[in-house]
């Protein structure tokens, strides 16, 4: 396995060293695992971007503080607080058709381990109208990560987001309440929960040393900076 580590305070960028982790995969024939606080940002589904009322939700966004981009998987939008954590796991696959359904399982049972093993009680499912629904989600008291999956011709990612701290679940429930009303979406902010209110920890830390963990990192995995990957042409 070969681990990726950090972010990048550019959100391009940083977005880009997570785009080029299938080709590292397959071009190295061995998984790569990235698990990162990205920096703050709203991620919009491709759904999302042909709601009329995405150009308002955009400009919801922006007036928070949030740089909104479009995001290649997973359904609606997704708030990145800059304390919210992130993971991305791709692998080398021989049959881009086959194996779906057991990533899907596996991702979700490692994150259920991990956030297990920092004392969250977390379950498999999510509330009614949470953000980005879906049925590979893990929650708490509320929705605390969701998980999708692209898939290309020599390897596949399973990534996903995963809300650690209290105060994360409020900020992201105050900026999704907002945003998925432009979108004419249902969204109820009191189905936001957080890894702290499952009783877990609040800081992001060990939560990603728990994920990392979880997928299979240890010490005998190679490891390489986000910033070695970084693409400087990226803005």
């Amino acid at each position: 396995m070969r681990l990726v580590h950090g972010s990048l305070s550019s959100v391009g960028r940083d977005r880009a060293v997570t785009a080029s982790l299938m080709d590292l995969s397959a071009d190295a024939a061995e998984s790569v695992l990235r698990v990162w606080t990205p920096p703050r940002q709203l991620a919009f589904g491709r759904r999302d971007t042909a709601a009329d009322g995405y150009d308002r939700a955009r400009r919801i966004a922006t007036r928070h503080g949030y740089e909104p981009v479009e995001r290649r998987v997973g359904g609606s939008a997704v708030a990145y607080t800059g304390r919210t954590v992130a993971f991305a796991y791709a692998t080398p696959v021989d049959d881009s058709r086959e194996g779906i359904d057991g990533r899907y399982r596996e991702a979700v049972a490692s994150i259920l381990r991990a956030l297990r093993e920092t004392g969250a009680a977390v379950t498999h499912g999510e509330p009614d109208q949470a953000f980005c629904p879906g049925e590979h989600s893990v929650r708490g008291s509320g929705k605390v990560a969701g998980i999708a999956q692209r898939i290309g011709r020599d390897s596949a990612l399973v990534g996903g987001c995963v809300i650690v701290g209290s105060a994360d679940s409020t900020t992201i429930a105050e900026i999704l309440d907002p945003v998925y009303s432009a979108l004419d979406l249902p969204f109820d902010s009191g189905s936001v929960g957080s890894v702290a209110a499952a009783g877990g920890p609040e800081d992001p830390a060990p939560v990603v040393a728990a994920i990392e963990a979880a997928f299979g990192a240890d010490r005998t995995s190679s490891s390489v900076a986000a910033a070695e990957l970084s693409d400087p042409d990226v803005p």
